[in-house]
């Protein structure tokens, strides 16, 4: 082995380059972050070929005095943080005081500036060489401008890796997004060879902050997105996400910051997929843009070069927080919310400074995105089995399930839909009669209106203010079936069933460990497990809805869970997964005939239940065709 030496400053920053420069958008990313971090108000980022033959970063935030432009340039040089109780409650965008110098050192990198103190600007120039910077007079106006030119010139092997220009670009692009949607108190500029790609004034009101996402998102984002804003403990949540309907076939659109910087975390992740769990479709992904605000002491931001990821101190109160608040937040969205936002949409949005919600878009003469079609049962002309319950009467339950789940289902509520002629009830509401205002304590329509008339033992079309809409009936009644399946669970405790013989199970050390420490809360949902050896366990209890379950892979799945995120809903999931089944399965039927005070009381149910906007696999459950988009069908007004 060779003796041990000390690396030349320019191979060292070439290595630390090799950690934060990956490609022309990390060195985008640092430079804007600076410029953020210095307060400024405008940031104009242009770029060449991708980044690789031109970056330049324009700020007017406080400048670099000239007597520290060389220190601005060597490694582990800041003015953000100068003690160990400054790093463990750091509140900029940047710190390590690495940026400049690796950037530097695989480029050719000049540095302008002024303070507002100076009377002319001071500039540095670097091209990967040891530093010694030689500083000369420029004209600039207050503030910094950094440019980098013919990124990895002297790194061959590195610049070998990039992509094409437009891959570049768009790796840029996505980073400017993600700064744009951090800070909507400054401005921005993106320009790629010359031509101007976004240009973003500095947002301050609801109004202006929804423009800015709908242009960074899309303007169906923002359509189908339910602002929220919470606190508690310390924490506080706000942004918006979007409807279960709105959902995406990739992570693509999803955005979280802490304190502004944003952060791809699974803990966060986790939590959101939770929140999500009862409402979306099947490997669908959600959509959303949400803004974490902690305090700076509670999370450790020095956890990786690119600080992409943070860390919690405590990681169990922040994924409740989240869950609990999205979760809530996706449960109170009810159909007066979706139509007044339609009604806006379809009259030209003149209720839009009024900070009205904006319409679901999910309207019929759109296509579902992830089938193609609205999917509902296809009857082909020819008579339903019986095992679907379409005759001329309600199914008997038990051709579906056996007795001893029927019996808990009965308990709960449930059972099939009645066929008599007066006024019926669905989930516990009494129905409207079909008068528009029989019933009623005053002249106000219900948000889904009334019911007039069953298309195809399919749906069920309603008349209102805001035009006609469409309802998928089993979709409904199965999500309002659930609910309250849920609740009545919910109202008891979780019993467990002994196994007639215990159930060994070897598992790690760790595991072990875990599941001694965690008895009582595994006892709570269920599950009696006993440690009986160094890595051995025996399942001695099981939650009695699941005592058909694989209880070996449950507690296994239990205790990874334990393990990544310190707690499980496995049980749960599992749990509801079967109410889910029973409640599809005890809903109304396709080609079942009802009547007029039956649709109605069906309407009134889905108004008054959480989530009812999708049923239990993540498929809408009903649709508007507002006039104006009947008009035009029709070339009325033309």
């Amino acid at each position: 082995m060779p003796s041990i030496r000390l690396l030349s400053p320019r191979l060292a920053n070439q290595i630390a380059a090799g950690e934060v420069v990956e490609r022309p958008a990390s060195v985008v990313k640092e430079l804007v972050e600076n410029a953020l971090d210095a307060g400024a108000d405008r940031v104009e980022i242009e770029v060449e070929q991708g980044g690789v033959k031109l970056i330049r970063v324009r700020d007017d935030g406080s400048g670099i005095a000239e007597s520290d432009l060389p220190l601005a340039l060597s490694r582990h040089a800041t003015s953000k943080i100068a003690s160990l109780d400054d790093l463990e409650s750091v509140a900029s965008l940047g710190f390590r005081g690495e940026a400049l110098a690796s950037i530097s050192s695989v480029s050719r990198l000049t540095l302008t500036s002024r303070t507002d103190q100076q009377q002319a600007a001071s500039r540095v120039e670097v091209e990967g060489r040891d530093m010694d910077a030689q500083i000369a007079p420029a004209a600039h106006p207050v503030g910094t401008t950094v440019e980098v030119r013919d990124l990895f010139f002297n790194t061959p092997a590195r610049r070998k890796f990039l992509r094409t220009e437009k891959t570049e670009f768009n790796h840029v692009e996505e980073c400017v997004r993600r700064q744009a949607l951090s800070r909507f108190d400054a401005g921005f500029t993106l320009r790629h060879n010359q031509k101007v790609v976004q240009n973003l004034r500095a947002a301050e009101s609801m109004l202006d902050k929804e423009r800015r996402i709908g242009a960074l998102c899309g303007q169906k984002f923002i359509d189908n997105a339910v602002v929220i804003d919470a606190e508690a403990t310390g924490l506080r949540l706000w942004g918006w996400v979007a409807l279960p309907t709105f959902s995406r076939s990739q992570a693509d659109l999803q955005y979280f910051f802490v304190n502004g910087r944003v952060i791809r975390d699974r803990l966060v992740a986790h939590a959101v997929r939770q929140a999500y769990r009862d409402v979306l479709y099947n490997n669908r992904h959600p959509a959303f843009v949400l803004y974490l605000e902690v305090d700076p002491a509670t999370v450790d931001v020095n956890v990786h070069p690119t600080k992409h990821e943070v860390r919690f101190r405590d990681g169990r109160l922040v994924h409740d927080f989240i869950f609990r608040t999205l979760h809530k937040a996706l449960a109170d969205v009810r159909p007066d919310d979706h139509l007044r936002g339609a009604v806006a949409q379809s009259f030209g949005r003149e209720t839009e400074e009024q900070g009205l919600p904006q319409a679901d878009g999910v309207a019929p003469s759109q296509t579902y995105p992830w089938s193609g079609q609205p999917t509902a049962p296809s009857l082909g002309g020819q008579t339903p089995s019986p095992s679907e319950g379409v005759r001329g009467q309600a199914a008997p339950q038990q051709e579906w399930r056996a007795s001893d789940q029927m019996a808990f289902y009965q308990s709960l509520g449930g059972g099939g839909v009645s066929t008599r002629q007066e006024p019926a009830s669905f989930g516990g509401v009494a129905a409207i009669p079909s008068d528009r205002h029989a019933g009623a304590d005053n002249n106000e329509e219900p948000p889904l209106g009334y019911a007039i008339a069953q298309l195809h033992g399919i749906y069920v079309l309603a008349q209102s203010s805001a035009g006609m809409i469409v309802v998928d009936m089993h979709a409904a009644h199965e999500r309002i079936t659930y609910e309250r399946m849920k609740r009545a669970l919910a109202e008891q405790d979780l019993k467990s069933q002994p196994l007639l013989v215990p159930l060994s199970l070897a598992v790690s050390q760790k595991e072990a460990a875990l599941a001694e420490t965690h008895s009582e809360e595994l006892q709570h949902l269920g599950l009696q497990i006993e440690r009986i050896g160094p890595e051995t366990l025996a399942i001695r209890q099981v939650p009695a809805l699941l005592r058909g379950a694989d209880a070996e892979q449950l507690v296994r799945d239990v205790l990874s869970d334990l393990i990544e995120h310190g707690q499980s809903d496995r049980v749960e999931a599992v749990t509801h997964e079967l109410l889910g089944t029973m409640a599809c399965h005890g809903s109304v039927r396709a080609n079942r005939q009802l009547t007029i005070p039956e649709m109605n009381s069906l309407l009134r149910d889905m108004e008054a239940t959480e989530r009812s906007g999708q049923c239990n696999h993540g498929r809408p459950t009903w649709a508007l065709v507002t006039l104006a988009e009947l008009d035009k069908l029709f070339l009325r007004g033309r």
